[in-house]
């Protein structure tokens, strides 16, 4: 991955293809074992909890930080294959000092990463990856080694599963079911395959599985939240109410209504915010969203009076933004959903179920709640590029999108980024006009393959 020199950590957490630099066993014995001094600065007994998804190189790297945490000290509690938001919940419950995710999330198999919790379950703030990639880098850690006596144990939590499927359960209303609906589910052969269908079995609900027979190398391939034609075929299939598709750690979600369309983390943002706000639980009417947020979304919750707060593209970024501007409820386009009165992060199982109490309580198809807004046409164009310079010095790419930019006028517009955890510049282009902003986003993408593309 492109990458400043020092530097493993991107938008969430450190990420790249496994076995290579950063993600080689090395960086995350390292990781490891800074982490491990920075939790021992105060007092005490200390512990973390471990928690991966099903990607096949996710033991070596678990037995990796397991032996660097330890190594300073550090109790370690193993999860085993676990949603990411359930690491999350697991750590406030255990009162942990933090915990640790090994995933790659919506990534192919091949990739994988490290992400840190803090004990409250928010992800670590940008100052505390600082220090670890300074302790990393320097790789000296022998003035902060414990003890004979004091060195961590490693410890697996059996009642993991139990404690978080009724901690997502408990977000449902008691007083209804899910007995009269039949859900497509898509677990994405990841994190989730063993939590997710017993949370909605246990709420009565009639569940067709996909994406359920991890194998190691399976996750995201074909199936979940990126490769949503499975569950709309199934749903067409099945006759099914809704279709519901989980990524690789189960902490977005995507969803699909009774005549498999899809509605993505906008509509179900939207659904959720309207629902929220008649029922007086919208903090101070206000919601968070990112700058890829379709103006369709935009423009209805200025038309609900709902004020919409414009975050950087990552849930990190969501979740910071909502803390700074007491709200409780963000997400993003691409299925990340936080509702902060249940958990810290995206958690894709509680937002399946805020969005079913809805469809239950106000006897609506998900069809009908998703017209909550008229979506602009929007395109979407990745290229694969081999370094990251800024854009702006980039004569020829800033040309094109500025003339992107003056024919679309009042009634579009441009957004060009670097993806924080893959080597690819995303193009995005909105406007009235399907045909044209999708030519017009291959225009600007292909300028950008010239410059800076990795062919």
């Amino acid at each position: 991955m492109v990458r400043e020199k020092g530097k493993i950590f991107g938008t969430d957490g450190v990420r790249g293809l496994a076995n290579f630099y950063p993600m080689t066993v090395e960086t995350a014995l390292a990781l490891g074992r800074a982490a491990g001094k920075l939790f021992r600065r105060h007092n005490g007994k200390h512990r973390v909890v471990i928690g991966k998804d099903t990607r096949l190189s996710c033991y070596m790297f678990e037995n990796a930080l397991i032996s660097g945490l330890c190594s300073m000290g550090v109790d370690t509690l193993m999860l085993g294959p676990f949603p990411t938001p359930g690491v999350a919940f697991i750590t406030r419950a255990y009162r942990a000092d933090a915990g640790i995710v090994i995933s790659a999330s919506h990534n192919p198999y091949y990739d994988n990463g490290i992400k840190f919790f803090s004990s409250e379950g928010f992800k670590l703030p940008d100052s505390w990856e600082v220090e670890m990639e300074t302790l990393v880098s320097r790789g000296n850690f022998d003035d902060s080694l414990p003890a004979n006596d004091d060195i961590g144990r490693n410890m697996k939590i059996h009642d993991a599963d139990g404690r978080y499927i009724e901690f997502v359960k408990a977000t449902f209303p008691r007083r209804l079911s899910l007995k009269n609906l039949k859900i497509v589910l898509d677990c994405a052969n990841g994190a989730s395959y063993k939590v997710a269908p017993l949370v909605f079995r246990e709420l009565d609900a009639t569940v067709h599985l996909y994406g359920n027979t991890p194998d190691g190398l399976n996750i995201n391939k074909e199936c979940g939240a990126l490769h949503i034609e499975t569950i709309q075929k199934a749903v067409i299939d099945h006759h099914a109410d809704v279709g519901i598709a989980l990524d690789g750690d189960a902490d977005r979600i995507i969803m699909v209504d009774e005549n498999a369309q899809i509605v993505d983390g906008d509509t179900i943002l939207a659904i959720c915010a309207r629902d929220m706000k008649k029922r007086g639980l919208l903090a101070n009417n206000r919601v968070v969203s990112t700058v890829m947020a379709n103006l369709g979304f935009i423009k209805s919750m200025e038309d609900l009076g709902i004020e919409v707060v414009k975050s950087q593209v990552g849930d990190r970024y969501v979740i910071q933004d909502m803390l700074n501007h007491e709200a409780n409820l963000g997400g993003e386009q691409s299925g990340h959903l936080i509702f902060l009165d249940h958990n810290t992060t995206g958690d894709g199982l509680v937002s399946a179920l805020q969005v079913l109490r809805i469809m239950i309580e106000t006897d609506s198809k998900l069809s009908d709640l998703a017209t909550v807004f008229k979506r602009y046409p929007q395109a979407m164009v990745n290229v694969k590029v081999g370094s990251k310079p800024p854009l702006e010095t980039l004569k020829n790419v800033t040309k094109a999108i500025t003339q992107v930019e003056a024919s679309l006028g009042e009634c579009g517009r441009v957004l060009v980024r670097y993806s924080g955890t893959e080597d690819l510049c995303r193009v995005m282009v909105e406007g009235t006009n399907r045909k044209k902003v999708h030519q017009m986003a291959q225009t600007i993408g292909g300028v950008i393959e010239v410059e800076i593309g990795n062919r």
